[in-house]
């Protein structure tokens, strides 16, 4: 029961005002960078009442040095964001001031981050804070970013607790295809705020710098304009991001299988393909039990000639500005099942002019150096290259990325239309991220549906579902 008032009201409970006074002077903070003299004191008072370090409250410290210098707090961050209901029902009250406040760094360091010119130090920092505010949620570090990792962490979705600043610890899990697209954003303008060139010459500033989809897509953009050591370092960057993408994609495109035995090819007679058990079987009448020796009157081989007729897998990209994530995604994914033994990979990438990167479909780097980003948007060009590699319509698969805002919309619609009906299997994608988050135009989106081949959007998972349901 709470306590009484003189006046007979119940008393204020002391913890949902701790928590509160944190929570306002979080909000406070992340729309005016200004200090709030009584609420810093009162936030003071409460963190070293419930023994938390007073350096949660110093914005100019990074939860890694948080941790770094308290390394118990670290499991605390771990899933902070989707806590779990107490087996009794009851709250545990002193438990949610404690989260409050843990939750409050995290929210400032990543949602308030530094104005001004930002030096490759500040955005390592700040890509580390959004690494804990994903751990958090969570998430793997990266994967609100559209980067580098899958899957969650823990967490159960829409917790049973409150949202409210008056209620219990917010379940902000419930919120993450919004919070992704938001960090993808925030670390954008970090990177544009950055004398990005100057860094890149500098290797020791350069060494700093994390890859990440907002830093690549800045490298793609300004790679011609580099040379000698600051285009040396771009390349390692890129490099570097795309080798850790290509690694997640690997596990989600599983090994494909290598088609089924053709038993009209005899095996072939040779001691690798001996298949020892069989052989034994089928000559056990022979068995000499006098001599314990067993006469083998005929060998037998296991079959392993296969039919292997490759599949064909066009893969055409939007280049323009705002299909950067798409085209970094699928030029990486395009070398993953390149590199399956019955698949032929072409990739075409497009603005207003197409350009044919299927010599270097295998190398996802490579074919990034080769791409242009930028630019208007003419798919018609690109369907000019497409349309001759369609040999065999029903072994072949056409994925066409795009946000379809194209000004010669009826005419590439019946071109790929016409791929459609000819018996190919035709994928619209609307975007290709780890967020899931695009537009597609909705003239393109109703035609393609009426079609039977819905457009695509969504995570990335959803086309390598696709492709390994057709390519399989």
């Amino acid at each position: 029961m709470s306590e009484q008032s003189t006046d007979g009201a119940p008393a204020p409970d002391p913890y949902d005002n701790r928590r509160q006074v944190l929570y306002w002077r979080l909000l406070a903070r992340l729309f005016d960078p200004e200090e709030q003299a009584s609420l810093e004191s009162a936030s003071l008072a409460v963190v070293e009442d419930i023994g938390l370090p007073s350096a949660l409250l110093d914005p100019g410290a990074s939860v890694d040095s948080v941790v770094q210098r308290h390394p118990e707090l670290a499991e605390e961050f771990d899933g902070l964001m989707t806590p779990e209901p107490d087996e009794d029902g009851e709250r545990d009250r002193a438990a949610e001031v404690r989260r409050a406040a843990l939750a409050s760094k995290v929210l400032l360091n990543v949602f308030a981050p530094h104005s001004g010119t930002v030096t490759a130090g500040q955005l390592a920092r700040w890509q580390s804070d959004a690494g804990w505010l994903e751990r958090a949620l969570g998430c793997r570090p990266g994967e609100l970013r559209g980067g580098r990792a899958g899957g969650r962490t823990g967490g159960t979705g829409v917790g049973p607790t409150g949202t409210g600043l008056g209620g219990a610890t917010p379940d902000l899990s419930r919120l993450v295809p919004e919070i992704g697209p938001e960090l993808g954003s925030i670390e954008a303008g970090l990177v544009k705020r950055m004398h990005l060139r100057e860094v890149l010459a500098d290797p020791q500033l350069a060494s700093r710098l994390t890859p990440s989809m907002s830093l690549i897509e800045q490298l793609l953009r300004d790679k011609d304009n580099l040379s000698g050591v600051a285009l040396a370092n771009a390349k390692a960057l890129i490099r570097r991001y795309v080798d850790e993408v290509a690694q997640v994609l690997r596990t989600q495109v599983e090994k494909s299988t290598v088609g089924d035995i053709d038993r009209s090819v005899p095996p072939k007679r040779v001691f690798r393909n001996l298949d020892i058990d069989r052989t034994i079987w089928k000559n056990l009448t022979n068995w000499d039990p006098e001599e314990e020796r067993l006469y083998v009157d005929r060998l037998y081989y296991r079959h392993t000639s296969r039919k292997t007729t490759p599949q064909r897998l066009i893969v055409v990209v939007d280049q323009s500005g705002s299909m950067v994530d798409s085209m970094v995604n699928c030029t990486i994914l395009a070398s993953i099942f390149a590199g399956l033994p019955k698949v032929d990979v072409h990739l075409i990438a497009y603005d207003t002019q197409a350009l044919d990167l299927t010599p270097w479909s295998h190398d996802p780097f490579e074919t990034l150096l080769r791409t242009k980003l930028g630019g208007g948007t003419d798919g018609t060009v690109a369907m000019t290259l497409t349309q001759p590699k369609i040999a065999e319509p029903r072994n072949t698969v056409v994925v066409w990325i795009s946000d379809f805002y194209e000004w010669r919309s009826e005419e590439l619609f019946e071109s790929m239309a016409a791929i459609h009906r000819s018996g190919a299997k035709f994928i619209p994608v609307g975007s290709v991220t780890s967020a899931g988050r695009g537009s597609v135009n909705p003239w393109f989106r109703e035609k393609f549906k009426d079609l039977g081949t819905p457009v695509i959007s969504g995570h990335i998972k959803k086309l390598v579902h696709e492709l390994k349901t057709f390519l399989t």
